[in-house]
């Protein structure tokens, strides 16, 4: 689907390779709490700004046991575990996953989280049914690591992604699937009036899709489509569009997988004295 001179490959690899630069970070107001407060009287306006704006922020004066951390998610939903295998010793109380950066690269894609790869703008479990989808993504920063430039979490809003589409691409994606898991979303689907992604950008690996036309629709090809889908990818990593968390001790972040796309900055190859360690809730 996606070739070497496609018009999304140069500003992908600008975003998410290009080392040393930052990029401007989120608009959200992030309240600095104490540990042992939180949520506590934080709590309202954490849920209130994550309902509305898809983001949420708190700058606690130190990490949350795993305990607490779990405890925490349990207010926003139901924590998923994590159940593949290549994570489960990076995993504790069976739903939270210790993201400790590594400096090489790896091509195991499970484990590409932990290693200097770049990870590519997704939604989280794109190709799962929607009630199998989380709908939120909780990072809590352990330790920044010696390069706070390096590996930005980077945050692409869906709405300004579906503004650069046309009617008739947005009409394709609505119809639009994986054909390896039919019970999946399709690509772009409207909820509460947002236009909502369930899409990852596979970046050299194929999408297999599946259409699903209409009578009215008879020109839809198999070229359509893929051109659809290419000026996707050109959207999600149109220039200007992205924002980077510059993460620092004690920073808790959650993410509406409803709201953004999100992805990473690739991280440095040089030996760290101090690894980046994060730690992630699936909530449903």
């Amino acid at each position: 689907m996606s070739g070497t001179t496609d018009a999304h490959i140069a500003p992908r690899a600008d975003l998410l390779e290009r080392l040393g630069s930052e990029l401007a970070p989120p608009l959200l107001t992030v309240p600095e709490v104490s540990a042992e407060d939180f949520p506590g009287r934080a709590l309202d306006d954490f849920v209130g700004r994550l309902e509305k704006d898809g983001l949420a922020g708190a700058l606690l004066d130190r990490p949350l046991s795993d305990e607490r951390f779990r405890a925490f998610g349990e207010v926003l939903g139901t924590p998923l575990p994590e159940t593949d295998p290549a994570v489960l010793p990076r995993v504790s109380l069976d739903v939270v996953l210790n993201l400790v950066g590594e400096r090489s690269r790896t091509e195991n894609v499970a484990l590409q989280p932990f290693a200097a790869n770049p990870l590519s703008l997704h939604t989280e479990g794109s190709g799962r049914p929607v009630a199998e989808q989380p709908r939120y993504i909780v990072l809590m920063c352990c330790e920044p690591g010696d390069v706070t430039s390096a590996a930005q979490t980077v945050l692409a809003p869906m709405d300004a992604i579906g503004s650069r589409l046309t009617p008739r691409e947005r009409e394709t994606l609505s119809r639009t699937r994986y054909r390896r898991n039919t019970q999946g979303p399709p690509i772009l689907r409207n909820v509460d009036g947002r236009q909502v992604f369930s899409f990852r950008d596979f970046l050299a690996e194929p999408l297999e899709w599946t259409y699903s036309g209409t009578d009215t629709t008879p020109d839809i090809t198999s070229d359509t489509v893929n051109t659809v889908l290419r000026g996707l990818l050109t959207a999600m990593y149109a220039p200007g569009g992205h924002t980077g968390v510059r993460w620092e001790r004690g920073l808790l972040l959650a993410i509406d997988n409803t709201f953004y796309f999100h992805g990473r900055r690739a991280g440095t190859s040089s030996v760290p004295a101090r690894r980046r360690h994060l730690k992630r809730l699936r909530i449903k």
